[in-house]
């Protein structure tokens, strides 16, 4: 029924492109019994489009915005009725991480609690659904089913707390407000301040290689928004053969990259015209293969660059393998 939090992500990153779907997502994670000097007991992220928004952790105890646009919303009125739902939240996610060790019958040890939650809404269709999970230890350990609107446990340690939580009807039916409305109000907030932040940004298109004998990459970044269609020509003919298209992936600065990989011989696109073509609503981009337009790994750090900006986007998919969200349409 549920699939792990790296599917549910390539998934996401497939809905920016596919069907319009947006998100808007918190993980909070709390750290039971860790000593280490300077590191967080507490931190928190929160996503638009799997772009990071915000972040706060118990070192630095405030919100800060990761986006441009957000720090201009840290400067309006409804960003102290945001960080007042935030600071909610966390007291009663610090409440949580006590009663689940007092159910596993731990007093002490490191343990990591872990809470997903959000919502997602199609623009085209009007539907959104909300998703509320939380974790222990690596594990999944309750959730709440958005559809009976009550807490659900995969395990016997969760009975006592589904049990409580199913029986306090008033904070279901807050949870039901935020999750059907509220939630949804934000997410829409936001996705307009980002719009009005980033309006339209045309793509940057280079060609890389990682040595003469390896494939050339058509690489789009910068781009906003995040519609956007690569392809090649050969000798001025559509060539849809021996190419891999990349995922869309999102940007720091809330724009977004997406590559095409060309596999053909040095010989062949030596011999023959082979042009990248970039199109995006704000024009198209054509970049000719020749060897002056390629960026190396001798010249440039692009590729390098690439790499490990992906590396550490699926390692932080790994890193909660607890959280899992039913995309079940």
């Amino acid at each position: 029924m549920q699939t792990v939090i790296l599917v549910w992500c390539l998934r996401a990153l497939c809905r920016l492109v596919c069907s319009e779907r947006h998100t808007f997502i918190t993980l909070y994670t709390e750290i039971n019994g860790q000593t280490v000097a300077g590191f967080p007991d507490i931190s928190a992220v929160t996503t638009l489009d799997g772009q990071q928004i915000d972040y706060y952790d118990s070192e630095i105890k405030k919100l800060i915005p990761k986006q441009d646009w957000m720090k201009e919303f840290a400067s309006e009125d409804r960003f102290k009725e945001y960080t007042e739902f935030r600071e909610r939240v966390q007291q009663t996610n610090k409440i949580n991480i006590r009663f689940i060790m007092e159910r596993f019958n731990q007093s002490h040890g490191v343990h990591v609690y872990q809470r997903m939650y959000g919502c997602d809404w199609d623009d085209e269709t009007g539907e959104s659904r909300g998703f509320d999970q939380h974790g222990y230890d690596g594990q999944d350990f309750i959730f709440l089913d958005m559809k009976e609107f009550r807490y659900v446990t995969p395990v016997l340690q969760g009975i006592i707390t589904m049990q409580k939580w199913n029986n306090d009807r008033e904070q279901l039916e807050l949870l039901k407000q935020y999750y059907e409305y509220e939630c949804v109000e934000w997410l829409k907030y936001f996705l307009t301040s980002r719009k009005a932040g980033l309006e339209r940004r045309a793509a940057v298109v280079s060609l890389l290689q990682w040595s003469s004998s390896s494939p050339v990459v058509c690489h789009a970044t910068g781009f906003y928004p995040s519609a956007v269609t690569i392809t090649w020509l050969k000798n001025g003919e559509d060539h849809d053969e021996d190419m891999d298209l990349g995922e869309l992936l999102p940007n720091e600065d809330g724009t977004f990259q997406k590559t095409s990989i060309l596999n053909v011989p040095q010989d062949d696109w030596k011999k023959h015209q082979y042009v990248c073509v970039v199109e995006h609503e704000t024009g198209t981009i054509r970049k000719i293969l020749r060897e002056d337009e390629i960026k190396s790994n001798n010249s440039e750090l692009l590729i390098v660059r690439y790499i490990v900006k992906f590396f550490f986007f699926v390692v932080f998919a790994h890193l909660v393998p607890w959280a899992r969200y039913d995309m079940k349409e």
